[in-house]
């Protein structure tokens, strides 16, 4: 469906540049103004600067150019460059997180929070994430503006490769969505997709799933999505070790319930 167009430098030399609608996979390490690290692709970066995510998933990311999975200033720069580029690009408010608007800035009756507010403290209201800058009498006053927003930010990238594959492209979705690559097969234009059973109880998944599907057919060459779980005895049953120890808990459980032998009840009084 989306093509790249090669540039014939020397005989020999092609050069693929990067177009709306590419998938790509890209390293990355952005900074604020004052050098801290806020995310990054590197895993050894993220624990050196304490942004590790024990589920995160390192090592690269694949973003479809052209569909706002990115800020723009990123972007822009990423299409003025090719397949192995490495540089550093910085990136104005308007172009990244947005300059800081003082009517983000409200405050609201202590009343319509289910806890109270406490100065720093992150909280959800009306959908929106807005942070705590002060708690005046009844009332709090919350900054809804992104944490991010009116700083420059600098990113530290490098496109490892433009993605031809079907099953790459797949495989790159299903991971930016959920974090892990997916046991993905591809027959023809069809994806069979298969969903691990752990999965049935992530809400992240229940709201995720249609969206993905939906970039998948949308995206590439894809005419069909199928979700499979698939179920054995040994995946559902529960461990028998685990089991046993259960009914032995419930056993002693119910032993303790019952009431002690009336003849070692000492009587009221009795020493």
């Amino acid at each position: 469906m989306f093509f790249t167009n090669p540039v014939i430098l020397d005989p020999g030399v092609i050069i693929m540049t990067i177009n709306e609608g590419d998938f790509i996979k890209i390293s990355y390490t952005g900074k604020l103004e004052d050098g801290t690290i806020f995310d990054t692709t590197n895993e050894e970066v993220a624990k050196v600067h304490n942004i590790y995510n024990p589920n995160g998933r390192y090592g690269g990311d694949v973003i479809i150019i052209g569909v706002n999975q990115m800020i723009a200033g990123l972007e822009e720069d990423i299409k003025e460059h090719e397949a192995g580029y490495e540089g550093t690009v910085s990136i104005p408010p308007e172009k990244a997180f947005g300059v800081h608007l003082s009517k983000l800035i409200r405050d609201l009756p202590l009343k319509r929070f289910e806890q109270k507010p406490q100065v720093g403290m992150m909280v959800q209201y009306e959908g929106k994430q807005g942070k705590v800058l002060k708690v005046m009498g009844r009332h709090a006053r919350l900054d809804f503006n992104s944490p991010m927003a009116g700083q420059i930010i600098t990113y530290d990238y490098k496109i490892e490769a433009v993605l031809e594959d079907l099953k790459e492209k797949a495989v790159g979705l299903g991971a930016l969505y959920m974090s892990q690559e997916m046991d993905i097969e591809i027959d023809g234009t069809v994806a069979r997709v298969n969903v691990p059973l752990e999965f049935n109880y992530s809400q992240h998944w229940l709201n995720t799933k249609a969206q993905l599907a939906l970039d998948m057919l949308k995206y590439t060459e894809l005419t069909e999505v199928l979700y499979v779980e698939t179920y054995t005895e040994e995946l559902v049953k529960p461990d028998s070790e685990e089991e046993e120890q259960s009914e032995a808990e419930e056993s002693d459980e119910s032993e303790s319930d019952e009431p002690e032998d009336p003849e070692e009840l000492e009587e009221p009084g009795e020493e």
